[in-house]
Formats: C-alpha cells, structure tokens, sequence
C-alpha cells in the first residue's frame, strides 16, 4: 500500500526517442504530472503481473490518453488476463477509444523478444512469485563505429561514410585498399542495458538474463531480519537483491518495493551496500541516467 510518500510501482524508461512505461501502478498518471512529464510520449507499456500494485493504473492512464486526443496507438506488454481486463473496463464504460491498444501477451514461463528495432531489444524472462510474472531486460544493440572527423576530408562521398561506420575498409576497383578503418574512425560507443526485477524471492536463475547491465532495478521488500517473511511472500531482502546485483556483474542497482512496515529506508541502502557498494535507493521522483 502507499506510505509515508511512497507509491506503487511505476517506472518510466528513456531510450533516445523512446518512452517506456514499466508497471503502471495507483496513482501513476498522478505521478507523471507531477514530474511534468507528458503521458502521451509514452508508446508501450510493459506489466510485469497481475497483482494490484503493478497495474490498477492502467486504465486510468489508458482513458485520460483517450480524453487528451491521443491517435497514436499504445502497445501493452503484459500477462494473460490483461487484455480482459482493460477490454471489460471501456466496454461497461461504454468507451470507444480514440486510438488502438495492441496488446501482446507475454509468457511468464521462458524468456522472449518483446520488441525490437534499430535501436534496441526488450526481453522478457520468468521471475519467481506467488502468481506469474515478469521481468524485463532493455539492451541498445552494437553501435556503429564514430568518424573521426580530424583524420577526413570535408568532401569524402557519403557511401565512403556509411561503410567506415560499418567497420568496412574503403577499397578501389582492384581491391586495394584506400582508407583503412581504424586509421580514421574511433570505437562505438558502449551499448547500454536496464533491467527491471519486480515481484520475485532470491532467484539465481534470472541471472544470465541481466548479466552485466549498467543498472538493475531489483525488490528489496524486506531488511535481511525478515527473511523468513520473504520467503513466505515470494519477495527478496536487501542482501538478497545486493547478491544477485554482485553475481550478474551489474554496475549499478536500484532497490524498491520497500514494504510499508518500514519508514526508514536508511538500513535498506546499508544493508544492500554491505553486500554491493554501488547501490541506490529508488526513490520517486529521482532520476538514473545510465551515459553514453
């Protein structure tokens, strides 16, 4: 439940052009106003499972897309039971929406492509908890290599450009080569990977799924004294969610799903940095920008 200025969990992802929304809990449109941020640049939606505190916002957000004139259409990612659930709401509503929803029914039992383009891969992969669920792994794909624009002419074609950027040698008829590709670009820039562990207990299986990304959200719902009570709960304790940040080699991890027993978050970070220093609470509002 929401306490002490805390809410349900929601997440917005910026990648380049995209806009992604993962878990959609009460009061998320809420939230996304308050940090100014503009719902309709949202263009999919990733729900991790069906308990309440991931998705009952979904449909308020998906009406009040609808009242603003949204026509873009909205990709919805999430488990069997979603696409009822929306359906039923605009039906007995008598809501006929501006603009599609395209649902996608993710399979909470292997991991999956959920997206891709271009730019990046979403995937999905099986977590452990009290019902099916999901998490998710955003990874931008290789980069081509950089001009570097001291070592060129102002005048080189275009085509001599595109294939340096592919790591190609430019070559004459014969076969000779002309420019060499290292004498005149520099390496790509890093390729940078976000996942996102929601509802799960100590599950070393999700591990090669988000091995070595530069920043994992994981569940801390419990400090390291309940965890008893974590087990019971199909959630993680702070030294829990630290351990498998350590043994994916992640560079950075973010806790949440802090329960409300606790108004302190103080020993969650303590807890979580003894294990793995490079730990950060997630707090609403923050904001974790992962660089070029």
């Amino acid at each position: 439940m929401p306490a002490y200025g805390r809410h349900h969990s929601a997440q917005l992802l910026q990648i380049d052009r995209h806009f992604f929304l993962i878990d959609c809990g009460e009061g998320t449109q809420l939230q996304l106003s308050e940090y100014k941020v503009k719902a309709q640049k949202i263009t999919r939606v990733f729900i991790s499972h069906l308990h309440g505190d991931h998705y009952l916002g979904l449909i308020g957000l998906v009406k009040t897309m609808h009242l603003q004139g949204r026509e873009a259409p909205l990709y919805i990612y999430g488990p069997q039971g979603l696409r009822e659930i929306i359906t039923i709401q605009l039906k007995y509503s008598f809501t006929v929406l501006n603009y599609d929803i395209i649902f996608q029914q993710v399979d909470n039992q292997k991991s999956h492509t959920l997206y891709e383009d271009d730019l990046i891969t979403v995937q999905a992969f099986p977590l452990n908890h009290r019902i099916q669920c999901s998490g998710f792994v955003f990874r931008e794909k290789a980069k081509s290599r950089r001009i570097n624009k001291e070592k060129i002419p102002e005048d080189m074609p275009i085509e001599y450009l595109k294939a340096l950027k592919k790591g190609e040698d430019i070559k004459d008829e014969k076969g000779d080569i002309l420019i060499e590709n290292e004498s005149v670009t520099l390496d790509p820039r890093k390729s940078r990977g976000y996942a996102y562990c929601s509802d799960t207990k100590y599950e070393e299986s999700i591990i090669p799924h988000i091995q070595g990304v530069d920043l994992l959200y994981h569940e801390a719902t419990f400090l390291d004294e309940k965890d008893f009570w974590a087990e019971q709960t199909y959630h993680s304790t702070t030294k829990q969610a630290a351990t498998i940040a350590l043994r994916a080699d992640v560079e950075r991890l973010l806790i949440g799903h802090f329960s409300a027993r606790y108004k302190d978050l103080t020993p969650f970070e303590e807890e979580a940095r003894a294990v793995f220093p490079n730990t950060f609470l997630a707090i609403e509002g923050k904001d974790f920008e992962v660089h070029l």
